[in-house]
């Protein structure tokens, strides 16, 4: 990769054009994307996400920021499980915040049936977040740090944001170890998925773009030492569906 320059896919383009390029790659399948998200992966994200927020552990009275929530997926379990909590326990309901670049994206998630008044929705830059140091005592970014321009400063962001021992956990699809699984996994992302893509959200390139931005993210041990660098104790990660997605967390301590 050249000077100056970032992975957008599998091309290189100049730094300050990725942003941009990845909203409007937003723009263009908000209205299909939790659609997509079970075609693609035959609804086993569901499954990860509940893994993730199992993970978590949600309280009553915490607060959370989950960056690039779009749709509010995981936010919605996290309320959701920590309501269960206080129901048992007693204590204050916690609080979500729903932080994503893309207006698009949280327009597509607004849906009156599911949403309570401590859910919120703030667009913001992962890398500029608008919230205010030691706030939160949790912070989430499924399937979103991939998009990120630059990596490292996000995650110097996410720590920034957390309380004293608060903890960041970060869902992310990842490359599978054994060959075989590979293989597979290959084969079906670029035969398939943009066809899929077409067919759901008539647009093949978007979905290309995130198979390609898939395959250009630091592998497991690479993004955990970043994690590290950014302040980060305790990091660790765990591979789902051998390997397809990876969910990494750390605690700022």
């Amino acid at each position: 990769m050249k000077k100056n320059t970032v992975d957008f896919g599998y091309e290189d383009i100049p730094v300050e054009e990725k942003k941009e390029r990845v909203k409007n790659v937003f723009n263009s399948v908000a209205g299909k994307y939790d659609l997509m998200n079970d075609a693609m992966s035959f609804g086993i994200h569901r499954l990860w996400k509940n893994l993730t927020i199992t993970k978590i552990n949600p309280q009553p009275g915490e607060i959370l920021i989950d960056v690039a929530g779009g749709t509010g997926d995981l936010a919605r379990r996290f309320l959701k499980r920590a309501e269960a909590v206080r129901v048992r326990r007693g204590g204050s309901s916690a609080t979500a915040y729903i932080c994503d670049i893309n207006d698009q994206m949280l327009l597509a998630g607004i849906d009156q049936t599911k949403d309570k008044d401590n859910l919120s929705r703030v667009c913001g830059d992962a890398q500029k977040l608008p919230f205010p140091d030691n706030y939160a005592d949790a912070l989430t970014i499924a399937f979103g740090i991939r998009n990120v321009t630059d990596r490292q400063s996000a995650l110097k962001q996410f720590f920034r944001v957390l309380k004293p021992g608060g903890r960041m956990f970060v869902l992310e699809f990842s490359t599978p170890k054994d060959k075989n699984l590979r293989r597979i996994y290959d084969s079906y992302s670029f035969s398939f998925i943009p066809k899929i893509g077409n067919l759901l959200a008539g647009d093949a390139e978007s979905y290309q773009y995130l198979v390609e931005s898939i395959r250009k993210f630091p592998k497991q041990n690479e993004f955990s030492n970043m994690i590290v660098e950014s302040g980060f104790s305790n990091v660790s990660y765990r591979d789902f569906s051998g390997g397809i997605a990876t969910l990494y967390w750390g605690w700022k301590i």
